[in-house]
């Protein structure tokens, strides 16, 4: 698999395997720490921290929320189209970036045991598709793979592909 320059640079091989300790139904409790915090020391959101700061949001997701975010892996982003993440991170291109990450954020506190088939509108003012069927989650076609990672000032849910507006 061919990795983005950005990828290569951000994500340890090892750190491709690491799901967040987090699973239906109880989440892992960070105390204090907020949603980029937690992010940012579960080893498997690199390339989503780095997005993060180069769209501007890091203040954003900072701030007391609550929020619900729907949180690609880093090998989720690694799915994504050769050089798309590279496009993505440049200075010119900062708002379409803030457009998609804002795209994977709810605003509430929404834990798996209330998620339900439903339109969630997110920051950036659209819809995503939530949708419960054979006993897992997907938003948008993305799997959910862990959820109620707890954040003082949130909560996030791991998925397995980046979502795109439309």
């Amino acid at each position: 698999m061919k990795l983005p320059l950005i990828a290569k640079l951000l994500v340890p091989v090892a750190a491709l395997a690491i799901v967040v300790p987090a699973h239906a139904g109880g989440g892992a409790v960070h105390g204090s720490k907020d949603i980029v915090a937690v992010a940012s020391s579960a080893g498997n959101f690199n390339t989503l921290v780095a997005a993060v700061k180069a769209a501007g949001l890091v203040e954003t997701l900072q701030g007391p929320g609550p929020f619900t975010v729907f949180a690609p892996t880093d090998e989720a982003f690694a799915k994504l189209p050769a050089g798309t993440l590279d496009e993505l991170l440049k200075p010119e291109n900062k708002k379409k970036l803030a457009g998609i990450l804002t795209y994977h954020v709810v605003p509430g506190k929404v834990m798996a045991a209330d998620v339900k088939p439903m339109q969630a509108k997110t920051v950036n003012g659209q819809t995503l598709a939530i949708n419960v069927a054979g006993g897992g989650v997907t938003v948008n076609g993305a799997k959910v793979v862990a959820t109620d990672v707890a954040a003082s000032n949130g909560v996030i849910h791991v998925i397995d592909s980046v979502v795109l507006p439309q």
